[in-house]
């Protein structure tokens, strides 16, 4: 048997493979990706674009905001275009290379049929010799070689043998594995060069490249938010638990992102010392004499001051504020994604216990109106009209008369073309078509509520304690849909704070505010002395009624996860345990807790696969796993896309999208994470959980879905949560013992409930 060997390539035939097949797997992939492509709009979808003076512009913008893109087009496709041709190049070496010995057919060469006879090879070597020998002029040495090979595989035995058993008249040959790398690599004197080419890659470039990436990568969140403007939210969102909207605004404008400091982007100019003065003489209520940090700082004042011009559609000077707008505006619906989720966290770690003061609902929903409002370029007391094109604050009066009061867009999608038309007759043909554009593709969401208890065995009943699961159906349709259709009522806005209350309220420089609570009781202080014999005395019929029905009632409450109701005596509290959440202090966790807030962890889940009924069969059992599965699955996707908004004061296109919560405005707190809709295209299913009280009772509660892209297309469903008794629980079970340390500290809070009941409302 032959033997081995390694050599380095010294033909190229193997490095050029290696070459070849690295380049198609780049080049491909490439091609495919970063081919620089011609946008093609959909004719349907350009004829019902929006054509007034601000889109038209903001079009132009958008296409001036990149003016290297043509260049940049032109170096892909000459690199694209270069690596093809190398890749053919290099195809055509790899075919010429010499694949004689893999090859070698003595009879071929020769130019005779298997089989031929002696005197016919010696006739054709003869032949072909005296053609090809190197000393006649017409010689070729390598082909009088194969030649001769040839000859001798017919001619002599051992050489016919060697080709027959081995394919070469030489014999087995030495295995030769190449290493795709020239020579001259490993060459003394190229070693300096090679090893320092080795050392500024791995030792200088690489690490560079790492810890610039690293560097770049702590410095921002999740929504690509630095983390220093994240503290900033928790600090204002914790100091101030019931925040104002313009005092929402204000710590919007003191984001990192606007200081050079920490954004190498932002452009600090000479002019701003004239500029930016002037615009605060026209911006009333501006609170520019605040003396908080970083409130006070000058890049936080002229954010504050470009954010209520935009708000106010004020012109500003194009070459610098306006350009300084742009930007602002542009990063401003990602930092309000980052604030609203900064105050949720806030309120969950407030039921955890684990700080004093929780945050109201009317917080994280101010949080929520300035996106729409940036969005609009509109504050949120004006008419949701004024999104529409071509309509300003001289217009609105044609909109009041003595039979109709329009207010907002469905009212003037709902009314006949004619009368439509002959509303809005300060416009011209073409505007009135651009205006019926942007209204017919304005979206209207039906919202639709599905409550039920997954776990429990009856999941249309709500017992105290339980997991309550809120199914939330919305489908979208465009507004044309609607037009001439006085079917569909005006849908119920959300009521916040009885009709705004907390926006009227006074503040001060602080920002606290100063107006008197409109309810009486903290949040987690609901039902407390007052109630306290009433739930008493239900306890105890609650104990009679469990030890009549001892046995039925034992299975069922093992199979609820249901809290009882107080017992009265102490001989009762150490048989029963209620089930409560414990945080480290060894108090009661409140229904918002942060795993109630969010989504739910892995048990739930298994707990919510477990069979619900003995009588079924397996193969339902399975077959409700995998369909509750594939749901879960399918509602995990998020998508980034949903449809474009109509924006001319927006510098970028916006895609439309919604939150979607459910509250108790009696007692302004949030009972869910505001789940964030990106994906409503046609229609989305969604699953909001919270636990439900504690005490019986009938609640009523709010399931809100917000636009962060629309004023005035905000709704609200109210819910009824009849939560009956929970079932009683086994006295004799072992994990129901108590001691009596564990007994005193379930007295604390026992008789206090986080929710308010309809009852206790009409009595205040």
């Amino acid at each position: 048997m032959g033997g081995q060997k390694f050599e380095y390539d010294e033909s190229g035939s193997t490095f050029f493979y290696f070459v070849l097949s690295f380049l198609a797997l780049i080049l491909v992939p490439a091609t495919f990706y970063y081919w620089p492509k011609k946008r093609k709009e959909d004719p349907a979808k350009l004829a019902e674009r929006c054509q007034c003076p601000n889109c038209v512009s903001k079009q132009l913008i958008i296409e001036q905001s990149q003016p290297y893109k043509s260049v940049k087009n032109f170096f892909v496709k000459l690199a694209i275009v270069s690596g093809w041709v190398l890749l053919g190049f290099l195809a055509y070496k790899v075919s010429q290379f010499d694949y004689e010995m893999s090859n070698f057919d003595p009879y071929e060469i020769l130019g005779l049929p298997p089989g031929a006879t002696q005197a016919e090879i010696k006739k054709s070597y003869r032949k072909q010799s005296l053609v090809l020998h190197p000393d006649k002029e017409t010689g070729d040495e390598k082909a009088f070689m194969r030649l001769t090979k040839a000859y001798q595989a017919l001619t002599d035995d051992e050489a016919r043998r060697n080709w027959e058993k081995y394919g070469n008249p030489d014999g087995p040959g030495a295995m030769s594995f190449g290493i795709a790398l020239p020579s001259w690599i490993v060459e003394k004197e190229n070693s300096v060069w090679v090893l320092g080419l080795y050392a500024l890659v791995f030792m200088v470039a690489l690490p560079t490249a790492v810890g610039t990436w690293w560097y770049r990568s702590i410095r921002f969140s999740g929504e690509q938010v630095l983390l220093d403007t994240t503290q900033m939210y928790f600090y204002f969102c914790h100091k101030t638990p019931s925040m104002p909207l313009k005092r929402a605004l204000m710590i919007l404008a003191a984001s990192c992102e606007f200081d050079k400091r920490h954004n190498s982007e932002i452009i600090e100019r000479i002019t701003d010392n004239e500029e930016v003065p002037s615009l605060l003489r026209e911006l009333p209520n501006l609170g520019e004499k605040n003396k908080e940090q970083p409130l006070c700082r000058p890049y936080s004042i002229k954010a504050r001051a470009i954010l209520h011009a935009h708000l106010s559609r004020m012109r500003l000077p194009p070459t610098t504020l306006e350009v300084d707008r742009r930007y602002i505006v542009s990063r401003c619906p990602d930092l309000i994604v980052e604030l609203v989720n900064c105050v949720n966290q806030l309120i969950a770690l407030a039921y955890a216990r684990r700080i004093p003061r929780l945050p109201t609902i009317e917080t994280i929903e101010n949080c929520m109106k300035l996106s729409p409002m940036i969005v609009q370029g509109l504050w949120e007391y004006k008419s949701p009209l004024l999104q529409l094109p071509y309509i300003t604050e001289d217009h609105l009066k044609y909109f009041t008369n003595r039979k109709k009061h329009i207010k907002s867009l469905l009212q003037l999608a709902q009314l006949p073309g004619e009368e439509r038309r002959q509303l809005l007759r300060f416009l011209n043909d073409k505007q009135y078509d651009d205006l019926i554009k942007v209204l017919g593709n304005t979206p209207y969401i039906h919202f639709q509520v599905n409550t039920e208890v997954i776990d429990d065995e009856n999941s249309t009943v709500v017992t105290a304690g339980a997991i309550v699961t809120v199914t939330v159906f919305l489908r979208r349709t465009n507004m044309k849909e609607l037009f001439g259709d006085t079917t569909i009522k005006e849908k119920e806005n959300i009521k916040e704070e009885e009709e705004g209350a907390g926006e009227n309220a006074e503040k001060g420089e602080n920002g606290k505010t100063e107006k008197k609570e409109t309810f009486k009781r903290p949040v987690w202080m609901k039902q407390a002395k007052k109630q306290a014999p009433k739930k008493a005395k239900k306890a105890v019929a609650s104990k009679q009624q469990a030890k009549q029905q001892a046995q039925p009632a034992a299975p069922a409450a093992a199979a609820t996860p249901a809290a009882p109701a107080p017992p009265a005596d102490e001989k009762s509290q150490k048989k029963v345990k209620e089930p409560k959440k414990k945080d480290d202090d060894g108090e009661d966790s409140d229904v918002g807790s942060s795993d109630e807030l969010g989504s739910h962890s892995s048990s739930e889940d298994e707990s919510r696969d477990k069979s619900t009924g003995g009588d079924e069969d397996d193969d339902d059992q399975w077959e409700k796993f995998q369909k509750r599965l594939q749901k879960r699955e399918r509602l995990e996707g998020r998508s980034k896309s949903s449809h474009p908004v109509h924006c001319p004061y927006f510098p970028q296109e916006k895609q439309e999208y919604w939150w979607c919560y459910i509250c108790d405005r009696k007692s302004h707190t949030l009972l869910t994470a505001p789940a964030h809709v990106t994906a409503l295209v046609d229609t989305h299913e969604l699953q909001l959980r919270f636990t439900a009280p504690r005490w019986p009772g009938l609640y009523t509660l709010a399931c809100c879905l917000r636009s962060d892209s629309y004023i005035g297309m905000d709704q609200q469903q109210d819910m009824k949560l009849d939560v009956k008794e929970a079932a009683a629980v086994p006295a004799e079970h072992p994990q129901w013992d108590l001691s009596d340390s564990d007994t005193d500290n379930n007295d604390q809070g026992g008789n206090e409930s986080e929710f308010t009941t309809d009852d206790e409302v009409e009595e205040d």
